[in-house]
């Protein structure tokens, strides 16, 4: 099979039809072979009942359907699990997403060789409360990524070689991050794509402001995991050593001071009643607890399950 087209949806029934009905034309003119899987995220307007319409006059559509709304990471994470086509493209069911994008997005994962494609949305149909913080975001999440050609990463739409997503986990709301994900996990071929980016035809947004606060704590999340998720002890144990360290000097330089001036005679003040000193306790201790929990916390990943889980590309 050519391609595999998933969508995450959420009460989308109105747009549906339509979205699919542009696929399946997209496909047939360009003569690939294709199954579209439509991923219900608890929807309570009808989208499932719609979505059995649409699989009984074509069965390369098919869905499924969750118990409740998990969104849309455990919607993508879902749908990658079932796809079976070489080419898997994703986007969102509101029709803001062209299928049109489709055949140059599989010419450049096949024909250019990239892992994972990416879409731009250069020209946007947002106000300003959105697009703005969606600029800072994406510009953080470049800095620490290390990605600095991607302009849009939380983009919909986007193109996996199948390999790519049988070989991570999107989880929580890490949908965002898919890029940064396929990066750690050794996928660094990333490119990207201007796309069309239409208004929304029917319904409203599913999302508000307190994404951009989660995605930043996200972004922390993954890259902390990504860099240290199998060497904590790297992380919490420099920063213990450091920080037991400087309370150390603090400490042996106040009892040098104290004994520099009895020796001379001088006036000098208990150590107790410096501030230094507190200072320098408060060092001892937090680089104390760091390095405990950074032994803790190297017991626990040395008995994940997953502590000697590596991508292999190709063996011979």
């Amino acid at each position: 099979m050519d391609i595999s087209v998933v969508v995450p949806l959420y009460d989308e029934i109105e747009s549906l039809p339509e979205l699919t009905s542009w696929i399946s034309r997209v496909m047939d003119e360009n003569r690939f072979t294709y199954e579209v899987i439509l991923v219900d995220d608890g929807s309570s307007d009808g989208s499932w009942e719609m979505i059995r319409k649409l699989n009984k006059n074509n069965p390369f559509i098919k869905g499924i359907k969750f118990r409740r709304n998990y969104g849309k990471s455990a919607a993508l994470n879902t749908g990658f699990d079932a796809v079976q086509g070489n080419v898997v493209i994703t986007m969102d069911a509101d029709l803001q997403d062209s299928p049109d994008e489709i055949p140059e997005l599989y010419r450049r994962i096949t024909e250019e060789q990239y892992d994972l494609v990416s879409g731009w949305k250069a020209k946007r149909h947002d106000p300003l409360s959105k697009t703005i913080p969606t600029k800072l975001f994406n510009a953080a999440t470049r800095r620490m990524s290390g990605i600095h050609n991607l302009h849009d990463f939380n983009c919909g739409l986007k193109a996996y070689r199948k390999t790519v997503v049988k070989n991570i986990e999107v989880y929580g709301e890490m949908h965002r991050y898919i890029p940064v994900i396929a990066k750690w996990a050794g996928f660094v071929k990333i490119g990207e794509q201007v796309v069309e980016h239409r208004p929304r035809k029917y319904g409203k947004t599913k999302f508000g402001m307190s994404r951009f606060i989660n995605g930043l704590l996200d972004l922390l999340s993954i890259f902390f995991v990504g860099k240290f998720g199998k060497r904590p002890m790297h992380f919490f144990g420099s920063m213990g050593v450091l920080s037991f360290f400087a309370g150390t000097v603090i400490t042996i330089w106040m009892i040098v001071d104290k004994l520099h001036a009895i020796a001379k005679g001088e006036h000098y003040r208990d150590i107790t009643e410096q501030p230094l000193f507190y200072i320098a306790l408060v060092a001892v201790i937090l680089g104390s607890q760091l390095f405990l929990t950074g032994f803790v916390a190297e017991l626990v990943a040395r008995s994940a399950p997953e502590r000697n889980k590596y991508q292999i590309e190709e063996t011979i």
